[in-house]
């Protein structure tokens, strides 16, 4: 499970070091892609797995299931961690976050997420207005309590 907030920088050549907790997870290769909200999305080949057979099931006769696949999966690419523990970012994931330097890299249990920094203290801002509104609907369906 991935979990916590931690800031780092991309190098000169796009490249982002990924923090340790993170790397046992991840193993020696890993998946990112254009996620939800204009960060990036990277998963574990084994999760990745699991999202590419639940998005084979979705039905094709659906425009938005092809229209969300097509972005999903045009988007992804493999990335191999270095000795170092970094991921080379592809300039078009970089141009997608609108990722330049400093990014907030952010464990979302199955997944990672990485967003340009001031990017993700503007959602942060935003959702912290609507944090127990969240959580009170999210209730309502007994995600908390059952």
């Amino acid at each position: 499970m991935f979990i916590g907030e931690y800031r780092h920088n991309l190098d000169a050549k796009g490249r982002l070091i990924l923090p340790a907790k993170f790397r046992s997870c991840l193993g020696e290769r890993c998946i990112a892609t254009r996620g939800l909200d204009h960060c990036l999305f990277v998963f574990p080949l084994e999760e990745w797995q699991g999202m590419e057979e639940k998005m084979r099931n979705l039905p094709l006769t659906k425009k938005d299931a092809r229209a969300f696949s097509r972005f999903f999966f045009s988007g992804a690419t493999e990335c191999e961690l270095d000795g170092q523990g970094r991921i080379l970012l592809p300039p078009s994931l970089r141009e997608y976050a609108q990722i330049k330097k400093e990014v907030a890299i952010i464990g979302v249990s199955s997944r990672i997420e990485i967003w340009a920094a001031d990017r993700w203290d503007e959602y942060c801002a935003g959702a912290e207005e609507t944090y127990e509104e969240l959580a009170e609907q999210m209730d309502k369906g007994g995600v908390f309590i059952d």
